[in-house]
């Protein structure tokens, strides 16, 4: 008997079907753990990779072009958004920010999994227009206090731009119904392995298993 992982219908030596990639988005306000946890997903799982977004933001230290983000003028942010060549953009804290709608389409198709640090109005925009391909995730922190405590202890911001950044947050809060999955980040360990699960379960949805139907067909064969 052939085994599962010599079957030529199937695309590795694992027995994986050949996938449409998904769109992973994690959304958080500031404080409440979204870009650690994103960082320990890029570090442990080799099959997603995070999103370039465009901005107008200039680098920070250590900031690479083209890796980290696309550093570009505002004129040329404007053009792309004209020439609608973004799947989503906003302005934020009086920068702009936006998702180059050719590498993602094309990473889809080839089954590339894209990891997504956005807020709310981008994940609303990914959703109305590629809305198969999204999966939305929303982390709240266990307490405004303890948000509250998370921002303070960084040591980079001032009182002021910490008191916008909770007011903003308990704005962004207000909009996790929109999300597919909600979680309590109160252990980043214990959120951390959830959200693995949500991804491992999302990949494996039949829609996403575009290589499905042909391996059925094969299976229910007459035998030669």
């Amino acid at each position: 008997m052939t085994s599962p992982s010599h079957n030529p219908a199937l695309s590795s030596d694992h027995g994986d079907l050949p996938r449409r990639g998904l769109m992973f988005i994690m959304s958080s306000p500031s404080g409440a753990g979204k870009t650690t946890i994103s960082r320990m997903l890029l570090e442990r799982d080799p099959s997603i990779r995070m999103s370039v977004s465009c901005t107008t933001r200039p680098p920070r230290p250590g900031e690479v072009d083209g890796k980290d983000y696309h550093f570009v003028s505002q004129d040329r942010f404007d053009a792309t958004i004209a020439a609608e060549e973004f799947l989503e953009w906003a302005h934020v804290f009086g920068k702009s920010y936006g998702t180059p709608k050719a590498q993602v389409e094309a990473g889809l198709a080839a089954g590339q999994d894209y990891l997504f640090d956005i807020d709310w109005q981008g994940t609303q925009q990914l959703y109305q227009k590629l809305e198969r391909d999204v999966v939305r995730v929303f982390l709240l922190p266990p307490s405004i206090d303890e948000l509250r405590r998370r921002l303070t202890g960084r040591g980079t911001d001032s009182a002021e731009v910490i008191a916008d950044r909770m007011a903003r947050a308990q704005s962004e809060i207000s909009h996790w119904d929109g999300y597919d999955y909600v979680l309590v980040n109160d252990d980043v360990d214990r959120c951390y392995a959830k959200v693995e699960q949500i991804l491992a379960a999302e990949r494996l949805k039949r829609a996403r298993q575009t290589g499905l139907i042909g391996f059925a067909r094969t299976l229910m064969a007459p035998a030669g």
